[in-house]
């Protein structure tokens, strides 16, 4: 075990699950690079791994955790349903197409990728979801991208509260309104563009707490996250920047920094605004 998998803190999911509060994404990571990508992250420290079928790129994530050597139940496995496949049949269907692809017996969190009000379908796909949880497919079950009227809605139709929502948030869009509600209910908040697709990262403010504590920029950010509770995974190919942003464990940021990052809050979305997407 390396050091810096040693200081990653773990998170208790509502089920009694726990998950690495930090973790490695593979989105946009070409199927080619990202085994290779997987085994350094593991070198690096990190035991867990976000993927999706949407990102093609499944079958890299299980070959590089296969190649690191580390045992299967010491890895965090995420992947989610993709958006052609909503429906309760359909969504069982697609995790056993995911599980062939990593190689894998199970995994430990599967996530609705997005809900897609427009087709109506995402209650019917929940249930599917309850079926693999208890089917032992999988250890936690969550969504990424709802908002609080599709979860108000999962808590009225489905006896299983999601372990998680996976959503766009960084400084410029934090989601108080969202991570309350989140943690009124038990639900953990997973970040994805935790670094705001890097252009958060030329704030006049992130660069000089950045010379303050030492740090990067990026390594300011994904402390922050840590600090107020977002469960993290940021992505990289480049090994030292792999290195590099999980390296955010040897320093604490001040409550009065904690606020000023706060105070970048814009409301900016860098993805696809949840409201508006259709998929």
């Amino acid at each position: 075990m390396t050091s810096q998998t040693s200081h990653v803190p773990q998170i208790e999911l509502n089920n009694g699950v726990r998950i690495p509060q930090f973790g490695f994404g593979v989105f946009t990571i070409p199927a080619a690079d990202t085994a290779a990508a997987v085994r350094t992250a593991v070198e690096a420290g990190y035991r867990h791994f976000d993927t999706a079928q949407a990102y093609e790129n499944e079958e890299g994530v299980g070959e590089g955790i296969r190649q690191s050597g580390v045992p299967r139940e010491e890895i965090f496995v995420t992947t989610k349903l993709a958006n052609d496949a909503h429906g309760h049949d359909n969504a069982i269907t697609a995790l056993e197409g995911s599980l062939q692809r990593l190689e894998l017996d199970y995994v430990d969190l599967y996530l609705i990728h997005w809900p897609l009000p427009n087709q109506d379908k995402y209650v019917l796909t929940w249930q599917g979801f309850e079926e693999l949880l208890r089917a032992g497919k999988t250890r936690a079950i969550g969504v990424s991208n709802f908002e609080v009227e599709q979860l108000e809605r999962l808590a009225g139709e489905s006896s299983v509260v999601p372990a998680v929502n996976q959503i766009e948030l960084h400084p410029a869009l934090q989601q108080a309104e969202l991570r309350a509600y989140h943690q009124s209910r038990g639900i953990a908040t997973e970040a994805w563009s935790p670094l705001g697709q890097g252009e958060l990262l030329a704030d006049p403010l992130l660069s000089e707490l950045a010379g303050k504590y030492g740090k990067t920029a990026a390594q300011i950010v994904l402390r922050w996250h840590l600090q107020i509770g977002n469960i993290v995974f940021p992505k990289s190919v480049t090994p030292e920047r792999v290195r590099e942003n999980i390296a955010v464990f040897d320093f604490e940021l001040a409550d009065a920094d904690l606020a000023a990052i706060g105070g970048l809050e814009a409301g900016r979305h860098f993805g696809p605004d949840p409201a508006t997407f259709r998929g």
